[in-house]
């Protein structure tokens, strides 16, 4: 039952946390007070780092390819995604320890995959982001957004593919039905936000008493003690726990599944051919 109640929940917090990957409590805008005596007190005790620029240029193209589009061309950050360069988990680096793991690893409850990097290409990611917050540092100005030509990067064949094949997409979406114009609805970093975590998505239910009847709604409201949904009619009915039967069908469930199983190319690709459907 904690599963699912929190699942659903998780839209609330998903919205808050989608695309953080590097960045653990990253600062979303410049501000006077103390959060800005913070920033300083933050640049103070950064140690600046110079690395050679062979390896930073390198770093700079896989992070466009692979990361641009949650955290901005220049790691500035995006509308949604964190500011790699106020993180603290880029601050307490030390030659790609912390950030060499989150990217191998992914955090895939939020929102970010794993990427299959070798060291080399790691070293290179790590010259990138240290040198861009070195650089934000020593400046003033505020986050960047994210262009759109960073989202525009994926094939568009390959990710139709993907979405009729092996993604299995097509299960539960139509281009033609639920995702007709999708491309018009949601741009950017919203239409990436719903093909990871379609927070928008509702999740049915199914609940038996003891008379045996199934009654089937839109879930309304679920803990440990109440089970509640909205019934065809439009009806609000509820029902305690320990009374019924219930069964729980949250179509977002099959989307964080996918979070272990995509590849970088899977999401560039995908995410070129939705933005087909106009």
């Amino acid at each position: 039952m904690n599963f699912l109640r929190s699942t659903l929940h998780w839209n609330a917090f998903f919205a808050a946390t989608l695309f953080v990957s590097l960045a653990v409590a990253a600062a979303q805008e410049p501000t006077a007070g103390p959060q800005a005596q913070d920033v300083g007190k933050q640049s103070a005790t950064v140690v600046s780092k110079s690395y050679p620029p062979t390896l930073v240029q390198s770093g700079r193209d896989l992070f466009r390819q692979d990361c641009s589009f949650c955290h901005g061309r220049d790691a500035g950050g995006g509308e949604t995604g964190p500011d790699l360069t106020r993180s603290k988990l880029v601050t307490q680096d030390v030659d790609g320890d912390k950030i060499g793991p989150v990217v191998r690893n992914g955090r895939p409850d939020k929102g970010m995959p794993p990427f299959d990097r070798s060291e080399e290409q790691i070293s290179g990611l790590m010259a990138f982001i240290h040198t861009q917050q070195n650089n934000a540092l020593t400046r003033k100005g505020g986050r960047k957004g994210v262009d759109a030509s960073d989202l525009q990067t994926g094939n568009v064949e390959a990710g139709k593919q993907y979405f009729v094949g092996v993604g299995g997409c097509a299960a539960c979406h139509s281009p033609t039905g639920d995702l007709a114009g999708i491309a018009s609805r949601y741009r950017g970093l919203e239409l990436e936000e719903q093909m990871l975590f379609p927070r928008h998505a509702k999740s049915k239910v199914t609940v038996t008493p003891p008379s045996g009847q199934t009654i089937s709604g839109t879930l309304a409201y679920l803990d440990e003690f109440t089970v509640a949904l909205i019934d065809p009619a439009g009806s609000y009915r509820s029902w305690r726990i320990g009374d019924v039967r219930y069964k729980v069908d949250a179509p977002v469930n099959a989307h964080v599944e996918l979070f272990n199983k995509y590849t970088d190319n899977d999401i560039h690709n995908l995410m070129a051919y939705l933005q087909t459907l106009r």
